[in-house]
């Protein structure tokens, strides 16, 4: 869970500092930097200074990764000038994560039954290999 106290009217971060707080090694910053993905204040010397907007842009990208969005795609969804771009975005990434969802819980299924099959030898069991079925039927074999 991202916590975000920010006490900053004025005074900036360094990436350091913004790393730190996010427990971040500063290479993905400048990664997400060279991305599009953030676009820091430069100061003299070219030093990074992130505000107040830089660090809930970072939190931004943090639940947006967490979600399971590309870079890419986070990328498309903040810098997004139309809400139905954004929505779009989301919208894939629901199909997705549905989807992986599916994947997951016929997987357990599996698993579940494999441990509460009282047969012999789950491998022989007739529930078992009537879930295989499908899969036989329609793959191709090579």
């Amino acid at each position: 869970m991202l916590r975000l106290n920010v006490d900053m009217k004025s005074s900036s971060m360094t990436i350091g500092q913004v790393a730190d707080r996010f427990g971040l090694p500063t290479h993905v910053l400048r990664h997400w930097e060279s991305m599009g993905l953030l676009s820091p204040a430069r100061v003299r010397g070219g030093h990074r200074r992130y505000t107040r907007d830089d660090l809930f842009r970072v939190a931004s990208i943090l639940r947006a990764k967490q979600a399971g969005l590309s870079l890419a795609d986070i990328r498309a969804f903040l810098t997004a000038s139309d809400q139905a771009t954004r929505k779009e975005v989301l919208r894939r990434q629901q199909r997705a994560l549905q989807a992986r969802m599916a994947a997951l819980q016929s997987a357990l299924d599996l698993i579940e039954a494999g441990l509460h099959c009282q047969h012999e030898d789950i491998v022989t069991c007739p529930k078992y290999q009537a879930s295989l079925t499908e899969m036989v039927e329609t793959h191709n074999m090579a």
